[in-house]
């Protein structure tokens, strides 16, 4: 039986994991506890988090300015992750130097890495203003 079939489900658990599913955002430690209203302590919302990603359930988004986001990636197999035999989290995001949100890219982003190199991860974000400002 893996880990993540051991682990319990606790009401914890299920406060974070509703409100990371009620955004399409990466969102951070911060404003996962600013939403929970000091109903979870802070040390156990880190505890959480990191096992959802052990788990596969979330992933983490590291930015530019070294803060780690978390997502439940709605849009991975459509940007073909599983193809690219990459793990979910291993796609483009973007950051929105306007409202601050770090999000998905909705498709695939292609690259290309000089020939000798091979890519098991990656970590990228894009920075701009995203669709919703720029309208």
């Amino acid at each position: 039986m893996s880990d993540s079939m051991k682990r319990r489900n606790t009401i914890s658990k299920n406060a974070v994991m509703e409100i990371l599913t009620s955004t399409s955002k990466a969102l951070s430690h911060d404003a996962v506890e600013k939403q929970l209203n000091g109903e979870i302590d802070r040390a156990t919302i880190y505890r959480i988090l990191n096992r959802f990603c052990e788990d596969g359930i979330v992933h983490r988004v590291t930015s530019d300015d070294g803060k780690q986001y978390f997502a439940v990636c709605r849009k991975c197999e459509d940007m073909g992750a599983e193809k690219n035999k990459l793990p979910p989290d291993n796609h483009f995001h973007f950051r929105c130097t306007n409202c601050q949100t770090i999000e998905c890219l909705p498709a695939l982003v292609e690259f290309k890495v000089p020939r000798g190199y091979n890519v098991d991860r990656l970590n990228c974000v894009l920075i701009g203003i995203c669709k919703d400002c720029r309208n």
